[in-house]
């Protein structure tokens, strides 16, 4: 597990800087994710939201949204740039040790989070969370172990350098890179074998997919709630 008062004050400092026209591979797969909110959603809860991008595309498709990160400077941003979003609440809080409740939300997402915490923690804290049948969205990065991945990455880093030659950015500011690049000395990606087995562990019947980017997804819905044996005998 990566430290979280290092993981807080990196998020705090890439937080006050540009956005240096770099690409959001994330936000490639938000409308992938956002087919899976359910229909009706009630309440929904964004970990790890950063600035609130998507936090507020989930407030469009549910009756309120919360969105958690560990960064104070963040969530000011989030809620300074969400001001037009009714439904939607930012907190500072930090999943390992926030109080989430049992059962109350319809939906929860975590984009780019995963990876910064131990999944057989985290995952049954949010398993909890979820109302039966709610749906649980992950989206995070991983590192190739095969030799069909590393065919992807070869199609991902075709794609990027393509993209930034029609959108005439050849390269991000220069803080803005560092700053990443020192945050990520740190990180540790999951093989997509590791997160197939701890959803099998933990997340029993969850959807796992390999994309283009270095991203995986994570779709799961919560069994419904069992039938009591007074239910069933009548």
């Amino acid at each position: 597990m990566s430290d979280p008062s290092r993981i807080r004050a990196d998020f705090d400092r890439i937080a006050l800087l540009p956005d240096g026209g770099g690409i959001d591979h994330n936000a490639r797969y938000h409308e992938f994710l956002l087919r899976h909110v359910p229909r009706g959603c009630g309440l929904a809860l964004d970990i790890g939201c950063g600035k609130g991008a998507f936090a507020r595309e989930l407030a469009r498709r549910s009756h309120r949204t919360i969105g958690i990160d560990a960064s104070p400077n963040m969530i000011r941003i989030a809620r300074d740039q969400s001001r037009d979003v009714p439904n939607l609440n930012f907190e500072v809080a930090d999943v390992m040790t926030c109080d989430l409740g049992d059962a109350l939300f319809d939906c929860i997402a975590s984009i780019a989070t995963l990876h910064h915490m131990p999944p057989a923690e985290v995952l049954p804290r949010i398993a909890r969370a979820l109302r039966p049948s709610g749906v649980l969205l992950v989206l995070d990065l991983c590192r190739s172990s095969s030799l069909s991945e590393r065919a992807l990455d070869v199609a991902a880093l075709t794609i990027g350098a393509f993209t930034r030659l029609i959108r005439r950015r050849w390269r991000v500011e220069p803080a803005v890179a560092r700053a990443w690049r020192e945050h990520g000395a740190t990180d540790r990606y999951h093989t997509l074998p590791e997160v197939r087995a701890f959803c099998r562990a933990q997340l029993p019947g969850a959807t796992v997919t390999r994309h283009l980017m270095w991203r995986y997804s994570v779709v799961w819905i919560k069994p419904p709630a069992p039938v009591s044996t007074i239910a069933r005998r009548l």
